[in-house]
């Protein structure tokens, strides 16, 4: 059983294209093998910045032979049609078969298929992958009409097995197949010849190049924590900027280097985002200060003089660079000691939507809500409509206009060095949060509240100009602002009316509509906490479903609840009940709920339900208006007991009709006072 190896050789392939193209380059072409009859044992794809490789362990010598019945036209009919099927099955007049069937004698044609070589496989499966490749951008070069993402240098295609290496031959615009590469473009530029991936790896190696994206990625990493540790201090991490920078070489060489002086006054994010987007430097810091002191870079060679003239010229450019960023910060600092409100100003010829206003209009409306919103969060609402109008003021700033990942971050240096009070300028960077579902939900009340109004005015707003999400389309991010709310409201336990926000923040939207997609949104949250779909529609089908904390505790106490052995047998009996109940009032055309008489209870079961009721009632509503929803739901299951007992003593249809309407009364009884806590009718099993 041969393995196969493939290697594309070409220029540098986009750090950001390479983990994605290694995977298709392997499930296209393990696809295309298998659907053609090609089974293996094992595949592995690798990528560095010129070369995709593909690696297929214990592939067939060659596909099985196949046989194939076909059916054909009817025997007696047109010839033209017996023809056509000829020529689809490819065979003679002679090689069908006559045979009878329900419908009467029909031709079959019998079509053995032989098998075919590995060789000829993988290079028809191989040209086919190679032409087809979805690349995000391809181009062309020279005279041919091959698309890739760089100019293709040389294909590598062999097959190994106990003889030998075999080159797979094929010839795609004009380049061959063959049995050779090169490693590394500077320190190992000639051309080798490999027969097999093992021996393909060790050469590479020895040619400076490391095959392996994350064995790159681990040693820049390990390289540049040592390099911080030995002059006492620490890497920054930047997972994103790893995986980027250990696509940019094949030979990572770690240098550190100092960054001017004059510039580590600067915000460490100023510095560590201009490191990061221009120069993908990583950022080494001093932990005592929190200052960012030095650089790290990743060469892509070894060098006589071990990377100095590299780092000297990196120090240069990084320098240019910081100069830009310092007069930003500076000339930003002198505006917002000034006035920082002519930002604010600057707004209202920033256009946030052409249905929505300016972005100075949309601050008003946040600042408004924001007012409305403080005595929920314990805000003071003098401070809160300051924070709102303040947080997005640095979206006028040089800095943020040339690193807009640093608004907010930036507002809070402008707001703190405009001499205004800490809590106010920590609005403008945590207003944005959360951003999704594992980040960090602000707690304090004035960023709560500026963090609430910013997203339902955006809700609100996109609602009532019918701008909403639909299938997998969901420009504006109104799903990620929803889950903000979501998160704001039961993480700091807020006692916000939903629907009455929405009316204040924008009057124009639907509410019962924007209060439904919250529902769905809160769905989704709450099943990744493990409570069950059906049970959260239990609780929004109750009440005050728009307090959406209120509706969240409800939903877990009752997904406790259900878990208990009495809770889930109580469900069974409610069921029960109800079942007779709907039954027995469809039968008759009265509605069984005028309250049953105790008088009337024949047997010990019935009157210990009737007594049962009462103390269940008695717990339960002075629980639900205190929103004890743990006692209510145990006040519940205590019913258990005896619904259980009422049922296996008593026939619900007596023959007497007082006895049978005074229980039918007695089950709606039981459904009252269940559903007085969830609907249980939405709950499945």
């Amino acid at each position: 059983m041969p393995d196969l190896l493939i290697e594309l050789f070409s220029e540098e392939i986009p750090a950001r294209m390479q983990t994605r193209a290694a995977e298709d380059l392997k499930k296209r072409m393990t696809d295309a093998l298998v659907e053609a009859g090609l089974t293996y044992a094992g595949a592995a794809s690798f990528s560095t910045p010129r070369r995709l490789v593909l690696t297929v362990g214990g592939l067939l010598a060659a596909s099985p032979a196949q046989r194939e019945e076909r059916k054909g036209p009817r025997f007696d009919a047109p010839e033209k049609a017996i023809e056509g099927f000829l020529r689809g099955a490819g065979v003679t007049r002679e090689a069908l078969i006559e045979r009878d069937t329900p419908k009467g004698a029909v031709f079959f044609a019998v079509i053995d298929k032989p098998g075919r070589p590995a060789a000829e496989i993988v290079a028809e499966a191989l040209e086919q992958v190679i032409r087809d490749f979805p690349w995000p951008k391809s181009m062309r070069w020279g005279s041919g009409s091959l698309r890739w993402v760089r100019p293709l240098h040389s294909i590598l295609c062999i097959l190994t097995d106990e003889a030998g290496a075999e080159v797979v031959p094929l010839n795609i615009d004009g380049i061959p197949s063959g049995n050779t590469t090169r490693g590394h473009r500077f320190m190992a530029p000639d051309a080798f010849s490999v027969s097999s991936f093992e021996d393909y790896e060790a050469k590479l190696k020895r040619a400076h190049v490391t095959l392996s994206a994350q064995e790159r990625a681990d040693q820049i990493k390990s390289d540049a924590e040592n390099l911080a540790f030995a002059a006492g201090l620490e890497v920054v991490e930047d997972a994103a900027l790893l995986a980027e920078v250990a696509g940019l070489v094949e030979k990572p060489v770690v240098l550190m280097g100092d960054i001017g002086a004059d510039f580590l006054t600067l915000p460490p994010e100023v510095l560590q985002t201009s490191m990061r987007e221009h120069q993908k430097f990583f950022s080494v810091r001093n932990a005592k200060t929190g200052r960012i002191e030095k650089f790290i870079t990743v060469a892509n060679r070894e060098t006589a003089d071990n990377g100095a003239t590299i780092l000297a010229g990196n120090q240069k450019v990084l320098a240019a660079r910081l100069s830009d960023a310092k007069f930003f910060w500076e000339n930003d600092l002198r505006v917002a000691k000034a006035d920082i409100n002519a930002w604010v100003q600057s707004l209202e010829n920033v256009t946030f939507h052409n249905k929505l206003g300016s972005q100075a209009e949309r601050i008003s409306r946040i600042a408004a809500l924001a007012r409305e919103l403080a005595p929920v969060t314990g805000a003071d609402a003098e401070a809160a409509d300051q924070a709102a109008r303040l947080a997005k003021a640095d979206l006028s700033s040089e800095m943020v206009y040339e690193f807009p990942e640093l608004q907010g971050l930036m507002g809070r240096y402008y707001i703190e060095s405009a001499g205004l009070p800490e809590d106010v300028a920590a609005v403008a960077q945590d207003h944005y949060s959360p951003l999704g579902p594992s980040d960090t939900v602000p707690t304090a009340p004035l960023s709560v509240t500026v963090a609430l109004a910013d997203k339902l005015d955006t809700l609100a707003g996109f609602w009532a100009i019918d701008e909403k999400p639909t299938g997998s389309k969901d420009p504006f991010a109104l799903r990620r602002a929803a889950l903000g709310v979501i998160r704001l409201v039961l993480e700091n336990g807020l006692a916000l009316s939903l629907g009455e926000a929405i009316a204040r923040a924008n009057s124009g939207a639907d509410v019962a509509d924007l209060t439904g997609f919250f529902h769905d949104r809160l769905k989704v949250y709450l099943r990744d906490q493990g409570i069950r779909h059906d049970i959260i529609d239990a609780c929004i089908a109750m009440p005050g479903n728009d307090d959406l904390a209120l509706l969240a505790r409800r939903a877990q106490a009752l997904s406790d609840v259900l878990k208990t052995e009495d809770g889930e047998n109580l469900l069974q009996g409610f069921k029960r009940a109800n079942n007779i109940l709907s039954q027995a009032e469809a039968k008759d055309g009265v509605e069984y709920s005028f309250g049953a008489d105790r008088k009337l209870a024949r047997d010990p079961a019935e009157v210990a339900l009737f007594d049962a009721l009462d103390a269940a009632e008695a717990r339960i509503a002075p629980a639900l208006k205190a929103q004890d929803f743990a006692e209510a739901m145990a006040a519940m299951a205590a019913l258990r007991g005896p619904v259980d007992g009422f049922f296996d003593a008593v026939m619900i249809n007596d023959e007497n009709d007082i006895v049978r309407r005074n229980r039918l009364n007695l089950l709606s009884q039981i459904r009252q006072t269940c559903t007085r806590v969830a609907d249980l009718t939405k709950i499945e099993g």
